[in-house]
């Protein structure tokens, strides 16, 4: 049914020059780079082409607004003065997380058909434009399922139920559910990266454990699990604690929800263990390298999130700009303005395609492709992140003053950019951590060598950079310099990308402004590129 068009004759003026928001737009049939790097990742595109127009519906992106807007709600007592520790979501927030999960956002990596990751990392782009706060829970729920296999008995238990591709919100034990969600808990307020400096305690209780202390982050409290750390007799491990047992509530008390800058539709939170039932999972004293499976496969959704934030925030502007007009001109007709979307969308394309060529090797199973995604994963999350955040304040920008104005979404791609930075290492931490396996495990920094060399002779440009990296770092640099080193090597790794699979005016155009070093500091001050054909891909 077409609804009736608002007035725009008030009487005093007539509204013009104002373009109506897209508000049914198919995330997949509207963007072209998104649909050539899932190509190329060999990602399963019937599955994205029906997630696309699902996840960019009308009704979703209004569940989205909804969720954001009537934030979750603590939930500790009943009437009567018993404990609940519930967190009530909007209903929005459960069909974004339902259109999510059904699209095969947690499952679609564990189904056993070919191009599972890069499937997976296709679907995190999308959602992510759509509510990013729901894709939080539906990560974790995607990355707990490797760190299972730790202990087959738990896998067995909980994996089929995180890979159904169902969404069930409901209060009861996994055992009586068809799908569940699983959730993370390793922050303490004293040690924050420093796990090791946890104090929550484990004793045991025949062949489980009970957890007390504290955890100052938890995200996603109404997930039906949690990978925790605890320190147990043989040092920190890593514990599976249910949500729900049989008959009762498990020892989780919720203390409060965090009131977060962004990310809103998500109740993170701060719990504690009270005598909490848990479920050792791998070795004592082996808890980081247990839980590390996961935080390496959360790493893949934090290095496409942000490529997802770069596409809705200039989707946005270029909408704007098509069908707005100053000085007797469409705005997008101006070469100034032409010149720093083209630029923006350099980042954005960069982003995605280093995150979905990464994608497409966390699908390989063979010693150095794990390798190369173990490494590979931490420089996309550190560059793409910091991009982000540049790339959609300037976008915002583009829209002038309704660019600062909540009824557009410009303000919650704001706010969410620098998330994913922080979020399982900050940036430092990851700097610190891409040195660290170079150190340790000399075999990736080999297969990182070898597909950067594998792009050699595509354009002279990018042979330059790449022989100056290892002309200026002849080895591992120093500690202070670890950020330019990881910037450095993270954007030949997203140059080698695009010169693997994107259009020429891309790849060039990336290698041109980003790794030559003519240009300006600022988005937008360059020349040089193919304005036009970058531009056309926007759509």
């Amino acid at each position: 049914m077409t609804a009736t068009p608002p007035r725009s004759d008030l009487g005093s003026h007539e509204v013009l020059n104002q373009p109506d928001p897209s508000r049914d737009r198919d995330l997949w049939a509207t963007d072209l780079p998104l649909r050539e790097a899932a190509a190329s990742a060999g990602a399963r595109l019937p599955v994205l082409e029906a997630a696309g127009a699902r996840m960019g519906s009308e009704e979703n992106w209004q569940a989205g607004e909804e969720a954001r807007r009537d934030k979750p709600r603590l939930r500790l007592f009943d009437r009567a003065g018993r404990r609940l520790d519930e967190v009530v979501f909007n209903p929005g927030y459960h069909a974004v997380m339902a259109a999510g999960l059904e699209s095969g956002y947690a499952s679609a990596a564990w189904d056993g058909q070919p191009g599972g990751h890069a499937t997976h990392a296709a679907l995190v782009y999308m959602q992510m434009q759509v509510e990013p706060g729901a894709g939080c829970p539906m990560t974790m729920t995607y990355a707990a399922v490797p760190a299972l296999r730790h202990d087959p008995a738990l896998f067995e238990a909980w994996a089929p139920k995180l890979a159904s591709g169902v969404y069930d919100p409901s209060i009861r034990p996994v055992g009586e559910k068809v799908g569940a969600t699983m959730g993370m808990a390793m922050t303490e307020k004293q040690g924050g990266s420093d796990v090791r400096a946890n104090t929550t305690r484990a004793t045991r209780d025949g062949d489980a454990w009970r957890l007390n202390g504290h955890k100052w982050f938890c995200s996603a409290p109404m997930c039906d699990g949690f990978l925790t750390l605890a320190q147990a007799e043989g040092g920190l491990t890593c514990f599976l604690v249910p949500r729900w047992l049989e008959g009762e509530r498990n020892g989780i008390r919720l203390q409060r929800l965090k009131d977060k800058l962004g990310n809103v539709a998500n109740a993170s939170s701060e719990i504690e263990y009270h005598d909490a039932l848990a479920f050792q999972l791998g070795e004592q004293g082996a808890g980081v390298r247990t839980i590390i499976e996961m935080v390496h496969h959360t790493r893949l959704d934090t290095a496409i999130a942000p490529a997802a934030l770069m596409r809705a925030a200039l989707a946005e502007a270029h909408w704007w700009v098509s069908h707005r007009s100053a000085f007797q001109r469409r705005l997008i007709d101006q070469p100034l303005m032409r010149s720093v979307l083209a630029d923006l969308a350099l980042d954005m394309e960069g982003a995605l395609a280093v995150s979905m060529f990464l994608a497409s090797v966390f699908d390989r199973e063979d010693g150095d492709s794990r390798a190369l995604a173990r490494i590979g994963v931490a420089l996309a999350k550190y560059l793409n992140n910091k991009r982000c955040i540049s790339v959609v304040g300037e976008a915002m920008e583009v829209l002038g003053g309704m660019g600062y104005v909540e009824e557009t979404p410009m303000p919650m791609y704001y706010r969410e950019a620098p998330l994913n930075s922080i979020w399982e290492g900050s940036g430092n931490v990851i700097c610190l951590d891409i040195l660290r396996t170079l150190a340790r495990e000399p075999r990736a920094g080999e297969v990182l060598a070898a597909t950067l060399d594998e792009m050699r002779g595509r354009d002279p440009r990018y042979d330059a950079a790449l022989e100056d990296h290892r002309t200026r770092w002849p080895g591992l640099p120093a500690e202070g310099e670890a950020r330019w080193f990881a910037e450095s090597l993270a954007g030949l790794l997203t140059a080698a990308a695009l010169l693997r699979a994107a259009p020429a005016p891309v790849a060039e155009g990336f290698v041109t402004s980003r790794l030559t070093g003519r240009r300006g500091n600022l988005p937008g001050a360059i020349s040089g590129i193919d304005t036009d054909r970058i531009l056309e891909r926007l759509g």
